[in-house]
């Protein structure tokens, strides 16, 4: 006599394949061609802030040549501002960067009908979310302590 075996939960899930239908399919179309449209304005916004850096060390340096008395803050508050520029450019570059991939990979899965380019994609886009949780939380944790600062300095000269 055959004992019946009861599917657990592992194999059941094992033996899952997700099926896209077409109305589906047609909004991650629709998704990616906004992504990769977003991320065209992404680049063009860096390739600004490079400008901008490059124009506010200029800017600055320009300054300290006019006048004498603003010579070396002038010059350092340009490389600061020059410096400052560019590590915002680099921390914006990735989160594009991502974004133009999972668009690129979306696209390319459905042209082909590829499920590994369609998984590849949605790790971009894992990616480009957790970078910038990652970095919500980093500035989050940053106003917090320019908040308490401004609190300290605040009770500080409320004292004297």
């Amino acid at each position: 006599m055959e004992e019946m075996v009861e599917p657990s939960e592992e194999t059941t899930v094992e033996e899952f394949e997700l099926q896209l239908n077409e109305s589906a399919k047609g909004f991650l179309k629709e998704a990616a061609r906004w992504a990769y449209f977003l991320s065209i304005l992404g680049y063009i916004g860096i390739g600004f802030i490079v400008l901008a850096a490059i124009f506010a060390g200029t800017l600055f340096a320009f300054m300290s040549n006019m006048s004498r008395e603003m010579g070396t803050f002038a010059s350092l508050g340009g490389s600061f501002i020059t410096a400052l520029y560019l590590i915002i450019a680099a921390l914006y570059f990735f989160p594009i960067y991502y974004l133009n991939r999972f668009a690129s990979n979306l696209r390319t899965a459905f042209r082909d009908n590829d499920s590994e380019t369609l998984a590849k994609s949605f790790e971009y886009l894992k990616s480009h979310y957790k970078f910038i949780g990652i970095l919500a939380v980093i500035m989050l944790c940053f106003y917090a302590l320019i908040f308490a600062g401004v609190i300290i300095a605040a009770i500080t000269v409320g004292l004297r």
